[in-house]
């Protein structure tokens, strides 16, 4: 199941278990450091997706892969680790639902940096939505 129709599938999955991590590592952060918590975790996903590409059969040579896709899954993974160290660090002393908040205005930051570098051009309505979630982050930053 992944044809272009089921990309709202698959997102509304990443965004409810992205709930769940928000509130998982809250309680898991208690009584230990964020970058331990955040290597920590970061151990269980690679054991779980390795052996979720072997399991499902998609394993293909890496040496195979374009210069070009190497470069931008290593600074993906940059850029994914950074983020959840930073995360991870809100999240050890904010509230989960306000740090999970601000977060999410990377929704905002990806529809400018698609919009600048891939060309993507949204619709109204949908420069309406992005403006609507920059709004309300900017109203849950402001509140003390």
């Amino acid at each position: 199941m992944t044809t272009t129709s089921s990309w709202f599938f698959w997102a509304l999955l990443s965004a409810g278990f992205a709930a769940l991590t928000a509130i998982f590592a809250k309680v898991g952060l208690e009584n230990v450091n964020s970058d331990l918590a955040t290597l920590i975790r970061t151990f269980v996903i690679l054991l779980v997706l390795g052996a979720f590409v072997l399991v499902t059969g998609k394993w293909s040579n890496p040496t195979e892969l374009s210069s070009r896709t190497w470069l931008f899954l290593v600074l993906s993974a940059l850029a994914t680790g950074a983020s959840w160290v930073f995360y991870f660090r809100a999240l050890k002393v904010g509230e989960a639902a306000k740090v999970a908040t601000i977060d999410k205005s990377s929704v905002v930051l990806v529809a400018i940096f698609a919009f600048i570098f891939l060309h993507e051009r949204p619709g109204f309505k949908d420069w309406v939505g992005i403006l609507m979630i920059a709004a309300g982050v900017i109203v849950l930053g402001l509140r003390k």
